[in-house]
């Protein structure tokens, strides 16, 4: 047979398609007028999966059948829709399907931004003519979601699927941490997944009232530039949630939705831990624990520390050790101001990030918050350090106990996934002044040796110690030379230097930070344009 004859014969098949779906429409303003009289709700819930199940034993072949089941959904939902326009034109409301498929959810509770779900499920069964407000408000908010998560293609779809990877339940918590789960709990997942597959197939039109070219501009292809970070998300983290939207739309079951989803799961994760590198602690008006995000980390990369490179291995193979679940010890980086401590931190989580690593930043006056960040983090499916930067303790201060208590010594066994990162430019990081070492005759404490075993405890229990020293003049001058290099400065090496020099006897002396804020000077005074 003839390519022409095969696309005549589809063609013709097409044509009795239509014919048949309009003899179904046709029968379903019958129905509508039916439930009308007898008072019956529109949506039959049970007996539309009933039917959809029965329709795929009649294929041939898995992929038919998926096939089926997405050509009825949508046949189905636009046989409903017209039983709601019917019923609206004699002023009857079915209230008890006004309810939106939401509240039905079993495991995704409490979702973010669920009132855009509730109403723009309202809409769609209303229409958005009944509430013009209500629809602009819907694509008000959408638009400004995307702008705040740098969301591109379809934000609605986009929306639904940051949506889903945001939410921690049994299910999601569960799938983080081992994958496929199956059971009682599945079936739950599968429940609410129907849900949100017939979230995706929502009709924008309707619900915003507008042609199709003015929904498509903004928010079935929703045109952002692709290189820009939100304000939450990095772009990294942003074409994930766009990619996993894009796979979720084109699912062809529950079960293959549940599929995508679940590779998600396990691969980046679920919740706040999942979409972000680092966080901070804060407490809510309640005064409730909150490990909150930190949405902008300095993107430092161990490479552009220039020297300490025993220092940057060691720290590199303690957390390498760690990553992949062998012996690995707390790290304290001490030493001199401005050597690099902090930025070897900030570099080992822009490296590792990747392999699962999170940084929890904590001020020593959070001490006391330890013991419910470890419970919070304990079970997570990543690895966690515990970063105190800048940390040393006066005599007055105590919370170094509860810092000595986590390290080592309590009564539980510190989590496997935890480690702390501390830097100081204290060795000893508790004060020890000339008095800890009077005699008993000039002291009033009796056990003076106890007294400084005390404060030498804390640092003991970092089983491993980097020192950070400051760079020696040739050392200094490669370090400047080197971040003008990057810079593209043009300045001979002879002024460079030159300048450095008269820069560093009077703003701290010789350091890797002196360095750079040189070369910032440079750069915005010398080189401005």
């Amino acid at each position: 047979m003839e390519l022409q004859e095969l696309r005549e014969k589809i063609d013709s098949i097409d044509e009795r398609i239509v014919s048949l779906y309009e003899e179904r429409m046709a029968v379903s303003e019958s129905i509508a007028g039916y439930k009308i009289e007898k008072g019956l709700k529109v949506l039959d819930k049970e007996r539309e999966q009933l039917k959809i199940e029965r329709l795929k034993t009649l294929t041939h072949n898995e992929f038919n059948a998926g096939g089926v089941t997405r050509v009825f959904e949508d046949i189905m939902s636009e046989s409903r829709k017209k039983q709601y326009e019917l019923m609206k034109e004699k002023g009857i409301e079915d209230r008890s399907s006004l309810k939106p498929r939401t509240d039905e959810l079993i495991l995704y509770k409490g979702l973010k931004h669920e009132d855009i779900l509730k109403n723009a499920e309202k809409l769609d069964i209303c229409g958005a003519a009944k509430d013009e407000a209500l629809s602009f408000s819907v694509l008000s908010e959408l638009i400004a979601l995307s702008e705040r998560y740098g969301f591109y293609g379809n934000l609605w779809h986009c929306f639904l699927a940051y949506t889903l990877i945001n939410n921690e339940n049994p299910y999601t918590l569960a799938a983080e941490r081992r994958g496929e789960i199956g059971g009682s709990l599945k079936k739950a997942a599968l429940h609410d997944v129907s849900i949100f597959r017939s979230l995706f197939k929502l009709d924008m039109c309707r619900i915003f009232n507008l042609e199709e070219d003015v929904v498509k501009g903004m928010v079935s292809s929703y045109e952002a530039d692709h290189l820009r970070e939100g304000e939450t998300f990095n772009k990294r983290i942003r074409d994930r949630i766009v990619a996993l939207s894009e796979k979720l739309e084109s699912s062809s079951d529950d079960e293959d939705f549940l599929r995508s989803l679940n590779e998600y799961y396990r691969d980046f994760g679920v919740g706040k831990y999942g979409q972000h590198k680092a966080f901070r602690l804060s407490h809510d008006e309640k005064e409730k624990l909150v490990i909150e995000p930190i949405t902008r980390v300095k993107h430092v990369m161990l490479e552009d520390i220039v020297g300490m490179e025993a220092q940057k291995k060691r720290l590199v193979d303690n957390t390498e050790a760690f990553l992949k679940g062998r012996s690995a010890n707390n790290v304290l980086l001490f030493g001199d101001a401005g050597t690099g401590k902090s930025s070897c931190i900030k570099g080992i989580l822009n490296r590792y990030f990747d392999e699962g690593l999170r940084i929890i930043e904590v001020f020593k006056h959070q001490a006391q918050d330890l013991n419910d960040v470890v419970k919070e983090i304990k079970n997570r499916n990543y690895r966690f350090i515990i970063y105190m930067d800048d940390l040393s303790f006066e005599d007055s201060e105590v919370e170094y106990k509860y810092l000595k208590a986590l390290i080592e010594g309590g009564l539980e066994k510190k989590p496997d996934n935890i480690l702390i990162y501390a830097t100081s430019n204290r060795r000893h990081l508790i004060h020890e002044g000339f008095s800890d070492k009077l005699d008993r005759g000039k002291n009033d404490d009796i056990h003076e040796s106890d007294t400084v075993q005390e404060k030498l405890s804390l640092s003991a229990r970092f089983g491993e110690k980097i020192y950070f020293g400051r760079p020696g003049k040739k050392e200094f001058d490669n370090i400047v030379l080197t971040l003008a290099k990057r810079r593209g400065l043009e300045i001979s090496d002879e002024e460079l230097l030159y300048e450095a020099n008269k820069w560093e006897l009077s703003h701290g002396g010789m350091s890797g930070r002196t360095a750079e804020q040189f070369i910032l000077y440079l750069e915005g005074v010398k080189f401005e344009s």
